[in-house]
């Protein structure tokens, strides 16, 4: 890969270089509720039925578009609709935003753990949807960066 390409313009990226852009923070994973009034975006702790809750990855990454609707495939071409929903904290947003990666990104603390440490991975605090009555979904909301 290309020294700091997280820098250049998405479009650009190799796949190689799109995937190790996540930071692997299981939070695109999470069910998002929107108030259909005002297109407000609430994240949850509730996650995918193929969320793994204790290695923050999907169970089937290759097949999740199959097998889970509604599962968004990040691309180039998904992105700009995706910035809207994905955390703040996202590399994809925030090299989609023009920012650069945040300090505890393993592509710059060269450890996949800093992930985790920093607090923003949804390891060990998810909770599978399907465990939750979708009434009850709301009282799963948290603040997007915790």
């Amino acid at each position: 890969m290309r020294k700091a390409f997280w820098k250049l313009p998405i479009e650009e990226l190799t796949r190689e270089e799109w995937e190790a852009l996540c930071d692997r923070c299981g939070r695109c994973c999470a069910i998002k509720l929107e108030n259909e009034d005002t297109g407000e975006v609430f994240y949850t702790d509730l996650t995918c039925r193929l969320f793994d809750n204790a290695t923050c990855k999907c169970g089937n990454y290759a097949l999740r578009g199959h097998l889970v609707e509604g599962c968004v495939q990040l691309s180039t071409q998904s992105l700009p609709e995706a910035a809207t929903w994905l955390p703040r904290s996202c590399a994809y947003r925030r090299v989609y935003e023009g920012r650069d990666l945040a300090a505890w990104h393993p592509l710059l603390s060269g450890r996949s753990e800093s992930v985790h440490e920093a607090g923003v991975s949804l390891r060990g605090r998810g909770v599978p949807e399907y465990e939750v009555d979708e009434r009850d979904h709301e009282d799963h909301i948290v603040e997007e960066d915790f």
